[in-house]
């Protein structure tokens, strides 16, 4: 028995039905948006995680505070998140000092208070930047099989409902109704996996600059409150 059927990839996608093709597009268009996320997510943590290194060690050098904080302020198109959050704390903290009235303990607690809260705001801020664009990898990780199983599970019923108007069934006449709805679920899962990947190792880098960042803002906290 000769089959005639053309089975390349190509051919097989084009001869879908328009659900199909629908469905196999979406997931394309979700697939390349992924990596064009991944990529920038992969720079993004990265560079975040070298102005960290590069600031603490400027910061713990020893060097006056004052000046760290005017380099801040000229360098700020180019500055890190940690340095962003020295530079709110820092300034919060001078402000607050000028007040008059800021020699009892109270007042410095609230000068303290001030600064923390400063920090704070800042930090939510840069958070909400590096978490950007993690939903939508979870998404497609976690949606995407489902569309593709969706796709194949249509492609394969139209195949089987074409099956009761052919008087003899044949592995040649079902065969390529049946690998063009599969394609759905290989694209599903060529979507979906590096997506899962991508989010589970930029979740547990942001979790490590998190905690980076939740342990200087302690430890500077602690120095504004020595020197006042």
């Amino acid at each position: 028995m000769n089959v005639t059927h053309d089975m390349s990839v190509l051919s097989l996608i084009t001869s879908a039905s328009l659900l199909v093709q629908l469905v196999m597009a979406g997931l394309l268009m979700c697939s390349i948006f992924s990596w064009y996320y991944i990529f920038i997510k992969i720079f993004t943590y990265r560079r975040a995680s070298r102005q960290s290194d590069k600031f603490e060690k400027d910061f713990w050098s020893g060097g006056d505070l004052n000046e760290l904080f005017q380099r801040a302020i000229n360098s700020r198109d180019a500055s890190g998140t940690m340095e962003r959050l020295f530079e709110s704390g820092f300034r919060e903290f001078t402000k607050l000092r000028k007040q008059p009235g800021q020699g009892a303990a109270q007042n410095i607690a609230a000068v303290m208070d001030g600064t923390r809260r400063a920090m704070r705001a800042t930090y939510q801020r840069e958070m909400e930047v590096l978490e950007s664009h993690l939903s939508f990898l979870a998404s497609v990780g976690s949606v995407s099989p489902y569309v593709g199983l969706f796709g194949t599970v249509w492609g394969i019923m139209n195949s089987f409902r074409g099956l009761a108007q052919v008087a003899q069934a044949t592995l040649g006449t079902v065969a390529p109704g049946i690998a063009e709805a599969l394609i759905a679920t290989a694209m599903g899962l060529f979507a979906a996996i590096p997506a899962v990947v991508a989010y589970n190792r930029f979740a547990g880098d942001l979790n490590r600059l998190a905690t980076r960042y939740d342990s200087f803002m302690e430890e500077f906290s602690n120095i504004l409150q020595r020197q006042s």
